[in-house]
Formats: structure tokens, sequence, C-alpha cells
């Protein structure tokens, strides 16, 4: 096994609190027992002996289905899922059923996660091939047939329980990823230049997005070592008494950090109930557009603004 594979499928384990305590409670709770493992390897010569047949019903199912696309499509996926879905069949009656086989389904559940298999695409497909190993199993498993394969239905959930752990899991932990880089993207804190950060804030700003905009810009401070920050706050239409205290906070939390918080771009409806709200709003260090607030920034960074006739100015150090 490749070790970084491995690391991955330990880590994926703590996650999912997949101990020898869980993974034996999850035996217990399919009531999958000692008697199960014995039926389970008499059934290892028609599995074997059927391995191929039984992989081609699994990706049959999968073929008519848009969802499997992006599985099927990759040649070289496909072959790879080939092969761990046949290891997976033979370890069904392998008679070992410890951490090793548990990471087995860890690295199969895996595989289908970053194909974008859905949950369901999954369990009807291997829906089919218990069915299709349900078959064979009656036809050639003797007199014990019924009870072999119900000692295999056994396992197939236990396998089932874990795999769609690693598909649910997979698919939150995607969509965390998402939400996270919206949230980035809602509240940028860009570097103008040394020492000097720009965070413009547009649309609404509620408590949540309020304290989103406090963490993001005290990090960029420490991470920037800033001295100034402008706060652009053009495009925000209505400031409530809550984000507004926030945002007071906030320019206090900056200043203990050594950098100095300018606010642009407040309207006249949003300075009115400001200071309706009873604000102490001389603590915030307010300029009326971006543009006098990044001179006021460069000023206080020891930078002097020269205009000259047809030029917006140059910067002098």
């Amino acid at each position: 096994m490749e070790p970084a594979r491995h690391a991955t499928e330990q880590t994926l384990m703590r996650e999912l609190g997949l101990d020898t305590q869980n993974i034996d409670r999850r035996k217990r709770h399919f009531t999958f027992g000692p008697d199960d493992v014995v039926k389970l390897v008499a059934l290892r010569p028609i599995v074997a002996a059927h391995a191929a047949e039984l992989v081609d019903v699994f990706f049959d199912q999968l073929v008519a289905i848009d969802e499997a696309k992006t599985l099927l499509s990759n040649h070289e996926l496909t072959d790879r899922a080939r092969t761990m879905k046949r290891e997976h069949l033979l370890a069904m009656v392998g008679g070992t059923y410890d951490a090793s086989y548990v990471e087995q389904r860890l690295r199969l559940g895996l595989l289908y996660a970053r194909a974008g298999l859905d949950t369901r695409v999954f369990l009807g497909a291997f829906q089919a091939l218990v069915r299709s190993v349900g078959v064979r199993v009656m036809r050639e498993g003797g007199a014990e047939a019924f009870d072999r394969f119900t000692s295999f239905e056994k396992l197939a959930f236990f396998d089932v329980s874990i795999i769609l752990d690693v598909l649910v899991y997979e698919r939150e932990r995607t969509i965390r990823q998402q939400q996270e880089a919206i949230r980035e993207l809602s509240t940028p804190v860009l570097q103008l230049r040394n020492r000097l950060l720009l965070l413009p804030i547009i649309g609404v700003i509620d408590t949540h997005r309020a304290q989103l905009i406090t963490d993001g810009l005290l990090r960029s401070i420490r991470a920037n070592r800033a001295r100034v920050a402008v706060m652009d706050v053009t495009g925000v239409a209505t400031i409530d008494s809550k984000v507004a205290h926030h945002l007071l906070q906030t320019v206090s939390a900056a200043r203990l950090m050594g950098a100095h918080v300018i606010v642009t771009g407040l309207s006249s409806d949003v300075a009115q109930s400001l200071v309706a709200i009873g604000l102490d709003v001389g603590r915030f260090n307010t300029v009326g557009d971006l543009q006098g607030g990044l001179e006021e920034a460069e000023r206080i960074l020891g930078f002097e603004i020269v205009q000259r006739q047809g030029d917006h100015g140059v910067r002098v150090g």
C-alpha cells in the first residue's frame, strides 16, 4: 500500500470514529458473528469463480446512469475501480473482517466520492451486485445456500454503512470547502502595498458576516504586519445596531494589534442610522470616499501625495 494513501485512510478512520470498538459495534448491529465468518468462507469458491461476472454486474448497472459518467468516462479510474471491486468481493469471503478490511472499504468509498458517484447510484449498483451473488449462491451453494447468503447480506450491509459514511463525509467536506471559498470571496482582504490593506464590503452585513469580516481582517493584519486597513462600505445600504457595534469592536481589536482602520464610503442613510442608534462615531476614523481613504492611509504610512496638473498624483516617500 502506498504510504500517503494509507495515511489518508488512517486519518479518515479517526475522523469517522472507526476504531476497534466502533467496528465491533457495527458488526453487532448487523448481528454479524463468528458463525457468519464460517459461512462466508464456505462461499469463497463460488464468489471467486464468478468474480469477473459479478464485477460486470456492478458496472453494467452504472452505464445508463448520467451521474456515473465521471467515473466511467475515465478509463484509468474505471480500471482501478474494477480492480478494487474485485478485491472487495474476494475480501468479503476472505474470513478476516478487521481494521484492514475496513480500510479497504474506505479506499473504495474515497474513489467513488472523488469520482462524484451519488449515494443512490452506488446503492442501486451494489444492490444489483448482491442480488447477482444471491442467484449464484442459490444455484451452487447446496443445502446451506440460504443461510450462507444471509451471512453475505449481513456483511454487505456492514460494508454499505462504511462506504456511505465516506460518501456523505466527502460530500459534506466539499460543501464546507465551497462555503469557505464563498465566505472568503464575500469578505476579501486585499494587500495594496506593504503594510496597507483594503477591505471592500458589498451587500448586506448580518451578524454572521460581520464576524467573518472581523476574523478575516484581523488574520490579514497579523499575516501582513499591516499598519493601516481601509474598510470601504460604499456598497453597503444599511447597517443595524448589532453590526455597527461589531464593526466598532473590529476597529478596536485592530488598534490593539497596532493597525489603524479607516472607514470610507458611508452613505448618508448609514451615517444617519449610526447617529440615531447612539453609536460613538468619534471612535471611527471616517473618510468620504475610497480615494480619500487611500490618501489618508498613505499619509499615515509616511507617503506624501504630490498633485500635478492633469495627474492624479504621485507618491513621494
